[in-house]
């Protein structure tokens, strides 16, 4: 097929400008966000008499942990959701990780459902270092889906 000179050449985005949305609120300072990952879980069968390879089927989606990572602040937001998941009283929250591009518009949304904090980390305190402490929190989810934004 032969390439159009005519379309309007589209550039990679970068990954440092995002957002990222828990139970329909903007959330905002994250500096990092990791864990944006699934993968296929396969069945292997084995057929007597073919030696070369197993055939391979799926079976189910596999969902890494999402980790936020953020600039220690006054906020109190996340120990407070952290804290509230109990024994049978989990606070599960729907949300989102939104790339945006210079201008602010979306490029690409990564929509997760179901979401728990299962793991909460404080600053890492050294006297001798001049950082910003950062907290993070590590969510177990149900879901994540995809969805790129449509160039006209």
């Amino acid at each position: 097929m032969p390439i159009n000179m005519s379309m309007p050449r589209r550039n990679v985005m970068g990954s440092f400008r995002f957002f990222v949305e828990l139970g329909g609120v903007f959330t905002a300072g994250f500096s990092e966000v990791t864990g944006l990952q699934t993968e296929q879980e396969l069945h292997q069968y084995y057929e007597g008499g073919l030696n070369e390879y197993p055939h391979q089927f799926p079976k189910r989606m596999k969902y890494s942990n999402l980790v936020l990572k953020r600039g220690i602040s006054h906020s109190t937001l996340l120990w407070e959701w952290y804290m509230s998941v109990q024994p049978g009283q989990s606070f599960r929250r729907d949300g989102a990780i939104i790339l945006v591009d210079r201008s602010g518009m979306e490029i690409c949304r990564w929509n997760f459902t179901g979401a728990y904090p299962i793991k909460w980390s404080g600053p890492d305190l050294n006297a001798t270092r001049n950082e910003i402490g950062i907290e993070s929190i590590e969510l177990v989810h149900t879901g994540l889906k995809a969805i790129y934004t449509k160039l006209i």
